[in-house]
């Protein structure tokens, strides 16, 4: 790339506003014909805010939008659309109870009074067909996973027509595979004309999707740097300010009494098919199991079950040698399991309530929280400060409403309810989705902390770094089956790949999967 053609996107010193908080002071950003800008910064360092700016969600108190050389004024959505730009959401903007194609049209103008659906979901099976994005046009949303979900996003701008494409943390759900695949689909789109802002925390995203980086530091451009002149540990220190450990020490494992048992368990997906079949495996005390898997391959399910959220068919689930099948989620949290959940906007949080609330859902009930069933407000605020405090939230007050808070803030204050409330089982489902590369290291820290005090963890996650680093022993799902569980520390990358296409551990060449590594 070189700064020869004129900008199809220019903004110009953007200046945006809230409450106790400046999110871009005065930004300048250019986005070139068919190239890939990758935008970085920490958690709150004010890259959705520039974006949604951008799409006219927000109105800045200062600077000027060009598009093709000419100044616009963005004052909503539809003139962003009309522009030709289109945003991908880090929370997504579907209606669960609608269908596929029904979301991909909803809003859109020009349409006639009863639209053709069926020329609809042909037109947009072609167009899942032509960028290699499988998704099912007439199935309803709230079936499908949240990496499926990210497709729908995805598919809803190209059909749109969106020439200018935003992608907020879009890999955040997606497993390794389907980062390589969305990086096809993205060249693709750049081979049509398209250009691309990614907003990543990935650091070999960055280094594999992008032509230029611009980072980003409390709302300010601090550098803008051709991917191919620059390097991850660099850009990561631009981020936060210092040094970042990629890869963390962690001693031996000491697994102590079995914490959780899974025997023979089945469960129904919401559709009502199957999404877990025979699920069977241990977690002692001390020690993190890792669940790696394709999206939609019986995480969610797994993690339900296991808190209480989804009833099982058939088998057994124990905590600490006690019958807890189909119990209910209170009875999950009394025998001492916490719960990260996938959807930390839908699940993990209440939107509307303060921050303190938030952080103090799960310890109300009790002591020093509450007295004799009536809250004690004063305590609640004292434990959501230190709460703030030790888990670094970036929120103007304990009393601020959690959604005015960016996603690795509220992913932050999840964690801090979490991880202060588990006494024995902590279910972790993508806990670092979303997050910087300082914050990530923070949270890995964390989960290994609750190993090292002796707590059972088990992590699912999409990323194999992650597994890698934290894990002690790596279970692989494929259509609700455990292709087999192979200690961290042996096994390789190809050797997963082959498990979560659906390889069972067993039948797998171990050697050769590290030649192909190697290769």
């Amino acid at each position: 790339m070189n700064d020869n053609p004129p900008p199809v996107l220019e903004m110009r010193n953007i200046v945006k506003r809230f409450p106790g908080v400046l999110a871009n002071d005065h930004v300048n950003l250019k986005l070139h014909p068919g190239e890939v800008l990758a935008l970085l910064g920490e958690n709150g360092a004010g890259k959705s805010t520039l974006m949604n700016v951008l799409v006219g969600l927000y109105r800045p108190e200062e600077g000027e939008v060009y598009a093709r050389g000419e100044q616009v004024d963005i004052g909503s959505p539809n003139d962003a659309a009309a522009l030709g730009i289109g945003m991908v959401h880090q929370n997504f903007k579907l209606v669960p109870t609608m269908t596929v194609a029904e979301n991909v049209i909803l809003g859109m103008n020009g349409l006639p009074f009863r639209p053709n659906m069926d020329e609809i979901v042909e037109c947009i099976r072609e167009i899942a067909r032509h960028y290699n994005m499988p998704v099912d046009p007439k199935a309803y949303i709230w079936q499908l996973s949240v990496g499926e979900q990210q497709r729908v996003e995805i598919l809803k701008l190209i059909y749109r027509g969106a020439e200018i494409l935003i992608l907020d943390e879009p890999t955040a759900v997606l497993t390794p595979q389907e980062a390589r695949d969305l990086n096809r689909v993205l060249q693709v789109m750049i081979d049509e004309g398209k250009s691309a802002i990614f907003i990543t925390h990935k650091m070999d995203e960055v280094m594999a999707f992008s032509d230029r980086v611009c980072v980003l530091q409390h709302g300010r451009v601090v550098a803008t740097k051709y991917t191919a002149e620059t390097n991850p540990q660099e850009l990561a220190t631009l981020m936060v300010g210092r040094e970042v450990l990629f890869r963390l020490d962690k001693a031996p494992s000491q697994p102590g009494d079995p914490m959780l048992e899974m025997r023979d368990v089945h469960a129904k997906n919401n559709k009502g098919l199957p999404a877990l079949q025979g699920i069977s495996f241990t977690i002692r005390r001390g020690e993190v199991l890792g669940i790696a898997g394709v999206a939609g391959n019986g995480q969610r399910e797994l993690a339900e079950v296991v808190t209480g959220l989804r009833p099982v068919t058939q088998g057994h689930i124990q905590i600490e040698g006690q019958e807890r099948t189909n119990r209910q989620p209170l009875d999950f949290i009394k025998a001492g399991v916490s719960h990260i959940p996938a959807d930390r906007i839908g699940m993990g949080a209440v939107g509307n309530m303060p921050v303190s609330d938030n952080i103090s859902m799960k310890g109300y009930r009790q002591s020093p929280m509450a007295e004799k069933g009536i809250l004690r407000p004063r305590q609640m605020l004292r434990f959501a400060r230190e709460m703030i405090k030790r888990f670094e939230i970036a929120t103007p007050t304990p009393a601020t409403r959690i959604k005015f808070l960016s996603g690795g803030n509220i992913q932050k204050a999840i964690l801090a309810r979490e991880i202060d409330a588990c006494k024995g089982l902590l279910v972790a489902v993508y806990p670092s989705r979303g997050l910087d590369v300082g914050a990530t290291e923070a949270v890995r820290r964390r989960i290994l902390e609750q190993r090292e005090q002796g707590r059972a963890v088990l992590l699912i996650s999409e990323d194999l770094d992650e597994l890698f680093s934290v894990a002690d022993r790596i279970a692989v799902l494929y259509e609700g089956r455990v292709m087999g569980v192979v200690p961290a520390e042996e096994a390789s990358i190809d050797q997963l790949g082959l498990m979560m296409a659906g390889s069972p551990a067993e039948e797998i060449d171990v050697p050769t999967a590290r030649v192909m590594e190697e290769v």
